[in-house]
């Protein structure tokens, strides 16, 4: 049954949140993450920041290991030790912008979109963490 603008509602007569809505409630985590952030110093002992549940119960560091003292130190403009904490996160962190200013774009516009990778490259993304992981535990 359509409504008087002619729209037909979703399934089950719900209501759907705008496509935008999720990629800014995104951006509005990441800001509320980092304005914390910009205090908290994580090389520091005694903060209030979540361990990483993986190197908590094995000892070992995940692949995004170091990625919060990796973010505090770009914040402050220091490379270099940005580098030193997660090389790996380092260089996907664009591309994870990327898809997420695609994803905002398309949810401003009124679409929604979902991106899609080939088997392949899914293999090997998740062959890269698990090649990263094994290094930097060797290391």
């Amino acid at each position: 049954m359509a409504d008087t603008a002619g729209r037909v509602p979703p399934r089950g007569g719900r209501r759907r949140w705008h496509p935008a809505a999720a990629p800014l409630a995104v951006l509005a985590a990441g800001l509320a993450g980092a304005a914390y952030l910009w205090d908290t110093d994580p090389h520091e002992p005694g903060h209030l920041l979540p361990q990483c549940p993986f190197r908590l119960v094995t000892g070992l560091l995940c692949p995004a290991c170091g990625g919060t003292r990796m973010v505090y130190d770009l914040m402050h403009g220091h490379y270099a030790a940005a580098w030193l904490d997660n090389r790996a996160l380092l260089l996907a962190a664009p591309f994870a912008l990327a898809l997420w200013g695609r994803w905002t774009v398309e949810g401003l516009r009124g679409r929604s979109w979902r991106p899609s990778l080939a088997p392949r490259t899914q293999v090997a993304v998740l062959g890269g963490a698990v090649a990263w992981t094994v290094l930097r535990n060797l290391v």
